[in-house]
């Protein structure tokens, strides 16, 4: 363990999440920051299943931000396909626009998310509908963003009752997201040439949002170090 960091489980994380959104005013919002094949969709889903396992009931679920990617249509059009994944190949607004629907909504009235497809590469409209939860967890690379790096993405911190940021040494988010693109399709060239010019360059940008976060979290195992 390093110096000045506290080893933690994943149902410790979600007792924290479960005391901090007790007595909370509607829903509670948890967002998780980090680069790409940082792990946060895991993290995400973890956590949800814990608070719903301690509780006997649903009363979380993840609101991923990757339901907000352009489709492939939209960035053929736009000549960005190559960019794909990059702050302004999603539309940050929705995203905005959702995310304080999804907080500010009666709990019982649905609210329809959208999810992220790894197998057609496409936002799936509605893939995810929030009715009684109580807690939602957002995930994605650019929660803890700024405008003056891409405009939108400040609007989002305030929306986030609570943020961690789920750090990871760029060395093992290269390998993963070299396996993801292959699993996906490409060539190991172009797995390759995808990672070093548009992954890993989000990567650095994501890094330097490292200390907006309440928390900064390490993978240790199977449980996470709070650094």
């Amino acid at each position: 363990m390093n110096r000045g960091s506290v080893e933690t489980s994943l149902a410790e994380l979600a007792a924290r999440i479960r005391r901090r959104a007790d007595g909370h005013s509607g829903r509670f919002v948890l967002g998780i920051a980090g680069p790409p094949g940082a792990g946060k969709s895991t993290l995400a889903r973890g956590v949800r299943d814990e608070l719903n396992l301690a509780e006997g009931a649903a009363i979380a679920e993840v609101a991923p931000m990757d339901g907000f990617h352009l489709t492939n249509a939209q960035l053929v059009a736009l000549g960005e396909m190559s960019r794909k994944g990059e702050p302004d190949t999603f539309d940050a607004g929705a995203y905005v626009d959702l995310l304080r629907t999804l907080r500010g909504a009666p709990l019982g009235s649905p609210v329809p998310w959208p999810t992220y497809s790894r197998e057609i590469h496409e936002p799936v409209p509605g893939g995810v509908v929030f009715d009684r939860q109580t807690i939602a967890i957002t995930e994605g690379n650019y929660l803890l963003l700024d405008d003056d790096i891409s405009p939108g993405w400040s609007a989002v911190r305030p929306l986030l009752d609570e943020t961690w940021y789920l750090d990871v040494p760029r060395p093992i988010i290269e390998q993963r997201l070299l396996r993801r693109h292959i699993r996906g399709g490409r060539t190991p060239e172009a797995a390759k040439i995808k990672v070093a010019q548009s992954d890993l360059v989000n990567a650095r940008l994501v890094e330097g949002t490292r200390l907006r976060a309440d928390l900064v979290l390490r993978k240790s195992g199977r449980a996470y170090r709070i650094v």
